[in-house]
């Protein structure tokens, strides 16, 4: 008998479903993002916006209706950062279960690096000792440990939103906006910097700089999932990207949404110094994340009875 369970991952910057099919064994079939930005605007005053609420509510809804029209027996919606931080998440997560009659779970950080790091674990089986940097809106894990086993993991409370609204001011940025961002970032990564063999990114923007240098427009995640990125790449596409106005990277890089090309920058930076700073010169990039480790907890679950 089939049985398909859906995740909706309501995040700081974008909003992701994943349905999967439970039966014969675990098979994904159907996975959509869009970028709500919940979060803007949530540093200066504490609160999530109303038209945020509003966007963010909608495509919850519409992520409801199609995993319905797939034949999802069970949808799981979990919330991040955004949702941690803001002094009206109750009144949102309340507006979600009036409407559509489901609960949107907080999760914590715990919770949120342990369930990325499940995804990455279960599909691409990375060797040896692995440190995955899952890069958020507004946060980003540090999870490090072996095969299922998680020996380390912290939550830092820096994404591309709030570090955007923090750092960068002009368009392009100026080379002290970027100096001071990456001082910025190194006190901070330097604290959680641990061996390992493998470095794993997750998140929009390294799948994203993934998908300009392999070529993959529209964006396929499949085609993305467990490709290679190197720091002379992240170096690279840094620089380039830093130089442009957001409107020159979004018409030069159609694999760029729109949305995503105003907050790209502090994506790479993270990702820059981290490499730096774990002394690696390769990442393996990972297309799997929240959404997928839901699913596969629940499904691993299923497979214990």
């Amino acid at each position: 008998m089939s049985l398909k369970v859906a995740s909706v991952d309501v995040g700081s910057y974008s909003c992701r479903l994943s349905v999967a099919d439970f039966s014969p064994s675990f098979n994904l079939i159907y996975e959509e993002g869009n970028i709500t930005s919940l979060a803007s605007g949530l540093k200066d005053g504490g609160y999530l916006l109303e038209d945020r609420i509003e966007e963010t509510l909608k495509v919850i809804k519409g992520y409801i209706s199609k995993a319905k029209d797939l034949g999802a027996d069970r949808i799981l919606l979990v919330g991040t950062e955004a949702l941690r931080k803001a002094k009206n998440a109750q009144e949102f997560l309340g507006k979600v279960k009036e409407e559509t009659g489901y609960e949107l779970r907080v999760i914590t950080p715990e919770e949120e690096g342990n369930f990325a790091f499940l995804a990455v674990a279960f599909s691409l089986k990375p060797q040896g000792k692995f440190c995955l940097i899952d890069q958020g809106g507004g946060s980003t894990e540090f999870v490090c440990g072996e095969g299922f086993e998680v020996e380390y993991l912290k939550s830092l409370p820096v994404g591309i939103v709030n570090l955007t609204e923090e750092f960068i001011k002009s368009d392009p940025p100026t080379n002290y906006e970027l100096e001071s961002l990456k001082n910025f970032l190194d006190e901070m990564i330097k604290e959680v910097v641990q061996p390992c063999d493998v470095l794993v990114g997750l998140g929009g923007t390294i799948t994203t700089i993934s998908a300009i240098k392999h070529g993959v427009f529209p964006y396929e995640g499949e085609r993305v999932h467990g490709t290679k990125i190197t720091l002379d790449d992240v170096m690279f596409w840094l620089e380039t990207l830093s130089g442009m106005k957001t409107e020159e990277r979004i018409r030069v890089f159609p694999h760029i949404e729109p949305k995503r090309a105003k907050v790209i920058i502090p994506g790479l930076m993270i990702f820059y110094r981290a490499m730096m700073l774990f002394n690696k010169r390769e990442l393996t990039v990972s297309d799997w994340g929240i959404k997928e480790g839901v699913l596969i907890s629940e499904y691993l679950k299923r497979e214990c009875f």
